[in-house]
């Protein structure tokens, strides 16, 4: 349970820049204002991202992002000296890490697609000593088994025991008993494995009990009975004889149950949904299948979770994150929520997490950020009652100097309360700024958040004021909030970006004639469509690795290339194509009357470069040939090479300062007027 909630709790994220020879050198960038970090100081990889303590506290593991590809390093805790750089072969990154021991960790492959798109995984896992000796390649698929052909293994527990044995999920992609989820026990220094238990039935996550035994199944249908995509699920419980029965169907109770995972004292934790409004947090009663209820935010779905240290596996208190993090606990009375108030307390307007801790609960490595600061993790000493630095970030940026973020909230046309956030550049009054409004990407599931943002921060040191919208389809607000991206992405998405952008002229934040628009990905569609829904707003729009044209989605994205994506592509998009043609850009470029700028990846298959390529070739046709357009080799769904983000945040900053003012990235203010 421990290990399970960690996974949904706040990341820290990580590169050790500098920190050996194989550290790429940073490429020339164009010189920025006098006393103004350059574009390389925002855009460079962190000093860190994943951290982990090891069961016994000698070492600490962490993964190094060298932009095309993530590196495993150990290091000494007692100096922080470089222990060990594990890199795979074959532009492969390591992905998810785990301490399964004192000295030995497991980790899984990943291949990069994207800044806005999540790795994929290659279904490969190795495990190695801290210091890189015996290196290993798990193989736990049986060769010639029918049903073990293409099987992905995945972590489900961790306990960290001297022998290395792990809990893990299999998924089968051709069962030919229809079923094709079961848990493992795995030795990950031999591979051998034996089976624990089987789901009851096909696309099942599983869930352990106190004693480490797969309790229950969370299973998932993609569609709902009008045959629409939908995420329909069922839960199910495995008695002591084996069998499985329903605890609860969406479909019939109206309620989704999701099991989270146990506490040592046997409490099972889970979510509950209406499908309507945020999520609530709390047990399940093991005989009756009730749910009863310890946290419900109104606005705001449970984002992470505060777990105890101690080996209790409990849930200290739940992280919501309508604005800022707020925390709410609920086992104010147990030692490590005792413990995190008092840590919480030495850092305020900052969050504090539990990043990770030994075995014993005595060394905690502890995350702490906020909006103008990066991060910096501290490792605190329960025998001495100390919390010694370790490191931050982005050391070379100087949080003092960073702009604020304001968390917003405004109600939209039709009356729907949506949340945001303001970037406001450091030493400035906050009153009739130029602007970038800043459309995420999703627009399903995604969203923007507090946290330092090194992109808003970017514009904010050139002078500009920065506007992110959580609009209807953002992920946090519960799933009927989610489930308004479907068939809205050119009239009720866009209206609440168009409604959030005059509210900030109307609040006097920005300057009504000094307002462009960027995003990437759906942010990107969206810096074309809403010039075109609200002509003379924006004066300028840089859309980036976007989505224009629905049918080079519906046929060439990835998305694209299995049912459950179809599916997914009818709902969102339009089921016929005179709907899909209304909502693409590439069909409204005669109403986009304002200079653009077009950036994507050569490589991009989430939106591929065809859609940047109609879009020019639209914008030409209309008679507004964009200003300029890059389609960068190698590059995927968002750029990774810094010499890359380079070349696009200069020309994108020249772009704004062009036509909105600002500081351009050679170093000169224009008027933009």
């Amino acid at each position: 349970m421990h290990r399970t909630l960690a996974a949904l709790a706040l990341a820290c994220a990580v590169h050790l820049a500098g920190m050996d020879a194989a550290t790429a050198a940073e490429p020339a960038a164009a010189k920025p204002p006098t006393g103004t970090p350059s574009i390389q100081d925002f855009v460079r990889n962190p000093t860190y991202s994943s951290v982990k303590i090891s069961p016994t506290g000698e070492y600490l593991a962490m993964t190094v992002d060298r932009g095309d590809i993530d590196v495993l390093t150990v290091l000494r805790t007692r100096d922080l000296g470089i222990v060990k750089v594990t890199q795979l072969p074959n532009e492969k990154s390591v992905g998810a890490f785990h301490w399964v021991s004192p000295e030995r960790l497991m980790f899984n492959s990943v291949r990069k697609v994207g800044r806005f798109a999540q790795p994929f995984g290659t279904g490969e896992w190795y495990s190695v000593n801290a210091d890189g000796s015996a290196p290993r390649v798990l193989e736990m698929g049986a060769k010639g088994a029918r049903d073990m052909q293409d099987a992905r293994f995945s972590l489900l527990d961790n306990p960290q025991r001297d022998d290395g044995k792990v809990l893990m999920t299999i998924n089968y992609p051709r069962s030919s008993e229809g079923v094709n989820t079961e848990v493992a026990e795995v030795d990950t220094s031999t591979s051998r494995w034996k089976s624990l238990g089987r789901a009851p039935r096909e696309n099942c996550g599983m869930a352990l009990d106190a004693d480490k035994k797969p309790r229950y199944a969370v299973c998932s249908d993609s569609k709902n009975a009008a045959g629409e995509f939908d995420e329909v699920t069922s839960l199910y419980k495995r008695e002591e004889s084996g069998e499985w029965t329903l605890v609860n169907s969406a479909t019939s109770s109206g309620k989704s149950l999701q099991v989270l995972g146990s506490a040592r004292d046997g409490r099972i934790y889970a979510t509950e949904s209406d499908g309507k409004g945020p999520e609530a947090f709390g047990i399940i009663d093991q005989k009756t299948g009730a749910f009863d209820a310890l946290f419900e935010d109104p606005v705001s779905d449970p984002a992470s979770y505060i777990t105890s240290v101690d080996g209790s596996e409990v849930v200290l208190g739940v992280v919501t994150e309508a604005g800022a993090p707020e925390v709410t606990m609920i086992e104010k009375d147990h030692p490590d929520a005792k413990l995190y108030a008092s840590l919480a307390a030495s850092f305020p307007g900052q969050f504090v997490n539990f990043a990770s801790a030994t075995r014993d609960g005595r060394q905690i490595v502890v995350q702490v950020y906020s909006d103008r600061n990066p991060g910096e993790l501290y490792l605190y000493d329960r025998a001495t009652n100390k919390a010694r630095f370790l490191m931050q970030q982005r050391k070379w940026i100087d949080s003092k100097r960073m702009a604020t973020v304001q968390p917003v909230a405004l109600t939209t046309r039709d009356g729907l309360k949506i949340h945001g956030y303001l970037t406001l550049p450091h030493g400035s009054d906050g009153k009739g700024l130029p602007m970038i409004v800043n459309v995420h990407g999703g627009p399903r599931g995604p969203r923007d958040d507090w946290g330092f943002n090194w992109e808003s921060q970017l514009f904010a040191s050139r002078g500009y004021a920065v506007l992110q919208i959580n609009y209807r389809g953002s992920g946090g607000f519960g799933k009927g909030f989610q489930d308004m991206a479907f068939g809205q992405w050119h009239t009720g998405i866009m209206n609440d970006i168009i409604d959030a952008t005059k509210w900030s002229i109307a609040q006097g934040y920005a300057d009504k004639d000094r307002i462009c628009i960027y995003g990437g990905s759906f942010g990107g569609y969206a810096s074309m469509m809403a010039p075109a829904r609200e002509q003379g707003l924006f004066k300028c729009a840089f859309g980036y690795v976007g989505a224009y044209d629905a049918e080079i989605q519906m046929t060439k994205s990835d998305t694209s290339q299995y049912e459950g994506g179809r599916r997914y592509l009818l709902r969102a998009l339009g089921k016929t194509k005179p709907e899909r043609d209304a909502m693409s850009p590439v069909n409204h470029a005669d109403k986009i009357r304002i200079p653009v700028y077009l950036a994507a990846g050569a490589r991009d298959p989430r939106c591929p470069p065809e859609n940047t390529e109609a879009m020019n070739k639209a914008l030409i046709a209309a008679g507004n040939p964009p200003e300029g357009m890059m389609i960068t080799t190698g590059e995927m769904h968002g750029f990774y090479k810094d010499e890359n983000k380079v070349a696009l945040y200069t020309a994108m900053l020249d772009f704004f300062a062009k036509h909105i003012g600002g500081a351009s990235a050679t170093g000169g203010a224009r008027s933009g007027r």
